[in-house]
C-alpha cells in the first residue's frame, strides 16, 4: 500500500515538473525571435552612408583660409575652437592657426583634411616689380659718365681718384689699401662732372670688383710701371670683358689693369675701357713692357696696331692727369650717353651699411628718373620709404638726377649690394612686391630641400638593400639577430651621445661693417677645402658691431666672433671673457683670414715627429750574470751624435725595424753612463728578449709634438 502511494506521488510529481524541462527552451526562442523582430524594424530605418568632406590644408593657414577651404563662414572656424587652447578673443579672420587647431577645426566639423602638396599649390599672380621698357629717345637727356677704376692692389688707384678730387682717402684706409667699393662725383677744372667708382684690388674683393664692372660706363684699368701686369690687373680685365655696360650698346676691350694706361676702346663690346700706365715717374719704370704684357691678353695699345690708348702718368704727382680726364670725358662723348630723367626711378645698389643714427644706409647710381625724398623704392625684398639723400660729402641733398651717387635713409631693412632699385607707386604696392619675391624665394627653397630630400631618401633605400641584401637567405629571427649584434653598439648609444663628434670643428660668427664686406668674406669661407681637417661653419653672419647675441651664439657653439671693420662695447667684450668666446676684430682682410688659419691650425692634434740623436753600430754580442740571470748585451761604438739613455731606441737590421723601445742599462766599461758620445764604445742591454747581430745598427731618436697647420690655402 505504501509502495502504490509513492509511485502515485512520484508519477504526479513528473507530470508537475514536464512543464519545467521545456520552458528554458521555448524562451530562447522566444527571445531569437524578439530579437530577429527589431532587427526587421531597424533595417527600414537606417541612413545611408554619407562620405565626409574632404579639406585641403597646408601648415600657416590663416583661419579665413581655413574657412574658404571648409566652404563655411569666419564665425563657424571660431565655434569649431571653442574648448580649445586657441586664444579666441585676440582671433582675426588674418590671424595664422597652429597644425593641430587647423585639423581639430576640421574633424569637429565633421569632415577629413589632406595635406596640400608643393607641386599642387596654387599658382600667385605676379605682383613683381618691373623695369620700364625703353623711354622715347625724344626724352633722353645728357648725363655724366660713370667711371670705374680698377686693377692690381697698390698700384694706385685710390691715389689717382685723391689726385682727381683733391682728398686724401689713402690716408684714411686700413694697411694702405682699399677694402670697399666707393662711389665719388669729381667735377674737372673744364666744368665736366664725372661719377667715378673705386673698386678695392686686394684678391678678397672679387665680387665687388664684379659689380663695380657690371655698374659702369667706362672702365679705367690701372697698371704700376714698375710692377706691371698682375693676377688682379688679368681678372679685371675679365670682369669688363663679361660686364655689360648701363649704354648696351658697346663693348669693352679686353682689358683692365692697375697701370692706369689710359686706354679706350671704340669698337663694340660690353664696356669700354681707358687703361693708364701709373708710377712713371719711379726709376725702374718700364710702360714699354706694361703695354707689351697686356698683349697677352687682348689689350693691344695703338703703337702696336690696336685700338686702346695708353696714357702715362703719375698719381702721386699728378703729371699728365689731364691728359686723362680728357680721353674720358672724349670718350663719353663718342657714346653719347643720356638718359631719361622723368618717371619712376631705376637705379643700382653699390653698398649697404647699418649706420647707429640712420639705420639701414645704402649708397646708389642713379640710372633713370629722378630720386626724390618720399619715394617709395623696392630692392630685392627690402623696400623703403625715402627720408633723407645725402651725397659723398655727407651732405644732405634734395634729389639725385641720373648718374647721381647718394645715400639713401629709410629703408626697413638691409638690402643686399648689387640689388636692382626700382620705384613704385605706394607703401601698399611695395609691399605686395615684397611679398611675392619673398614667397618666390620660399618656394625655390623648399623645392631645393625637397630634392635634397628626395635624394638622401633615395640613398638611405639603396644603402638599406645593400646591407640586407647578404641577410637574404636567412629567415628574419637569423637577420634581426646578425643586424642586432652589427649595430649592438650603435644602439646602445644615447641619441645625444651619438651626435658628439671628436673631430675638430670651428662654428664661426660673421660680422662686417657692410654689406659687400659680409658678402667677401663668405665668399673666402665658401672656398674653405680641409673640412676633413676640421670642420668650418658659419652659424650666423650679419652687418654692425658685435652685439651681446652673437657673442651668446658663438658660446652656445663654442665658436669664435670675426668682425671686419666693426666694434664691441665695453659690455659685450667682458661678456665675451666670461663666456670664453673669441673675439676677433680686425680692419685688413687679409690679417682677418690669417687670424682664421692660425686658429683653425690651433684645432688640428699636433704630428709627432721623430728625429735621430745618434746612431752606433754592434761590434759583439755577449752575455752578463746579474744575480741568478743571464742578460744578453750588445757591444757597441758611437757612430753619430749620442746615445742618451732616457730617449727611445730601434734596432735596424738592414732596412727593417726589428725592435724597439727603451734600454735598460748604457754602461761604458763598467760605469753606468747617461749618454754615449760619438766614438764612444758602449753595452747596452734592452728589456726583453732581442736578437743582437753584428753588424746591427741601434739608433736613438727622439719623439717630438710638432704643431699641424692646415692645408687651406685661401688664394692669397
Amino acid at each position: 500500500m505504501s509502495v502504490m502511494s509513492s509511485m502515485m506521488r512520484g508519477a504526479r510529481l513528473l507530470r508537475s515538473s514536464a512543464p519545467l524541462l521545456t520552458w528554458p527552451q521555448s524562451r530562447r526562442l522566444a527571445s531569437k525571435q524578439v530579437k530577429g523582430q527589431r532587427k526587421e524594424q531597424k533595417k527600414p530605418n537606417l541612413k545611408p552612408k554619407v562620405d565626409k568632406q574632404e579639406v585641403e590644408i597646408r601648415q600657416g593657414m590663416t583661419a579665413a583660409a581655413l574657412a574658404a577651404a571648409m566652404n563655411r563662414d569666419f564665425d563657424h572656424v571660431v565655434e569649431a575652437l571653442l574648448n580649445t587652447p586657441a586664444d579666441l578673443d585676440s582671433l582675426r579672420p588674418d590671424s595664422v592657426l597652429e597644425d593641430s587647431w587647423i585639423k581639430e577645426a576640421v574633424i569637429r566639423s565633421g569632415m577629413k583634411f589632406r595635406w596640400a602638396k608643393l607641386g599642387e599649390s596654387r599658382e600667385r599672380p605676379n605682383r613683381d616689380a618691373q623695369r620700364r621698357p625703353p623711354a622715347d629717345p625724344a626724352l633722353l637727356v645728357s648725363r655724366p659718365p660713370v667711371v670705374t677704376i680698377m686693377g692690381h692692389v697698390d698700384h694706385g688707384k685710390t691715389t689717382l681718384l685723391d689726385s682727381l678730387r683733391k682728398s686724401q682717402l689713402v690716408a684714411t684706409e686700413a694697411g694702405g689699401i682699399t677694402q670697399h667699393i666707393g662711389a665719388f662725383l669729381v667735377q674737372l677744372p673744364t666744368g665736366e662732372r664725372i661719377t667715378f667708382l673705386d673698386t678695392p684690388g686686394h684678391a678678397a674683393f672679387s665680387s665687388m670688383r664684379a659689380r663695380g664692372a657690371h655698374a659702369t660706363d667706362i672702365v679705367v684699368l690701372v697698371v704700376a710701371a714698375d710692377d706691371g701686369v698682375m693676377n688682379q690687373t688679368v681678372e679685371s680685365i675679365q670682369h669688363a670683358k663679361n660686364a655689360k655696360g648701363r649704354s648696351g650698346c658697346h663693348q669693352a676691350a679686353p682689358g683692365c689693369f692697375e697701370v692706369l694706361v689710359l686706354m679706350f676702346c671704340l669698337r663694340p663690346g660690353p664696356v669700354p675701357i681707358i687703361v693708364a700706365v701709373n708710377k712713371c715717374d719711379k726709376p725702374q719704370a718700364d710702360p714699354q713692357r706694361v703695354k707689351q704684357e697686356l698683349l697677352a691678353h687682348g689689350v693691344v695699345c695703338e703703337e702696336f696696331g690696336g685700338d686702346v690708348q695708353a696714357i702715362h702718368i703719375s698719381a702721386l704727382k699728378g703729371d699728365n692727369l689731364q691728359a686723362l680726364a680728357e680721353a674720358t670725358v672724349a670718350l663719353a662723348e663718342v657714346l653719347e650717353l643720356k638718359a631719361d630723367p622723368g618717371g619712376p626711378v631705376e637705379a643700382v645698389l653699390i653698398e649697404s651699411r647699418t649706420d647707429k643714427g640712420k639705420g639701414p644706409v645704402t649708397t646708389v647710381i642713379v640710372q633713370r628718373g629722378m630720386l626724390r625724398r618720399g619715394c617709395v623704392l623696392v630692392a630685392g625684398r627690402c623696400w623703403a620709404k625715402v627720408r633723407f639723400l645725402f651725397d659723398e660729402n655727407g651732405c644732405a641733398v634734395l634729389e639725385a638726377a641720373p648718374s647721381a651717387v647718394v645715400q639713401v635713409v629709410g629703408w626697413k631693412e638691409l638690402p643686399s649690394a648689387g640689388e636692382t632699385v626700382l620705384e613704385v607707386e605706394s607703401e601698399q604696392r611695395a609691399r605686395e612686391v615684397v611679398e611675392w619675391r619673398s614667397h618666390q624665394a620660399e618656394q625655390h627653397k623648399l623645392l631645393g630641400e625637397q630634392s635634397a630630400i628626395e635624394l638622401k631618401q633615395q640613398r638611405h633605400l639603396e644603402e638599406y638593400r645593400r646591407e640586407r641584401e647578404p641577410l637574404a637567405h636567412l629567415s628574419w629571427r637569423q637577420r634581426r639577430a646578425a643586424l642586432y649584434r652589427a649595430d649592438k653598439i650603435r644602439f646602445s648609444m644615447r641619441p645625444s651621445e651619438r651626435t658628439e663628434s671628436d673631430e675638430p670643428g670651428l662654428p664661426l660668427v660673421i660680422k662686417g661693417d657692410v654689406d659687400g664686406s659680409v658678402k667677401t668674406l663668405l665668399n673666402i669661407l665658401d672656398g674653405y677645402d680641409a673640412q676633413d681637417e676640421c670642420r668650418l661653419d658659419v652659424i650666423h653672419f650679419g652687418v654692425g658691431d658685435v652685439s651681446e647675441n652673437d657673442v651668446n651664439m658663438a658660446a652656445t657653439f663654442g665658436g669664435s666672433v670675426y668682425g671686419f671693420n666693426v666694434a664691441a662695447s665695453r659690455g659685450v667684450t667682458q661678456l665675451a671673457a666670461r663666456r670664453g668666446v673669441a673675439l676677433q676684430l680686425h680692419r685688413v682682410i687679409y690679417q682677418l683670414v690669417e687670424q682664421l688659419r692660425h686658429e683653425l691650425s690651433s684645432k688640428l692634434p699636433p704630428q709627432r715627429r721623430c728625429s735621430t740623436v745618434g746612431e752606433a753600430t754592434v761590434l759583439a754580442i755577449f752575455t752578463v750574470s746579474v744575480g741568478k740571470k743571464e742578460v744578453l748585451v750588445a757591444g757597441c761604438r758611437v757612430q753619430k751624435g749620442q746615445l742618451d739613455r732616457r730617449l727611445k731606441f730601434r734596432l735596424i737590421r738592414g732596412r727593417d725595424t726589428v725592435w724597439e723601445g727603451t734600454v735598460l742599462t748604457l754602461k761604458h766599461h763598467k760605469d753606468d753612463v747617461a749618454t754615449a758620445k760619438a766614438g764612444m764604445e758602449c753595452g747596452v742591454s734592452v728589456d726583453g728578449e732581442v736578437d743582437f747581430s753584428a753588424g746591427d745598427v741601434i739608433e736613438c731618436f727622439e719623439e717630438q709634438e710638432v704643431p699641424r697647420v692646415t692645408s687651406w690655402d685661401p688664394g692669397f
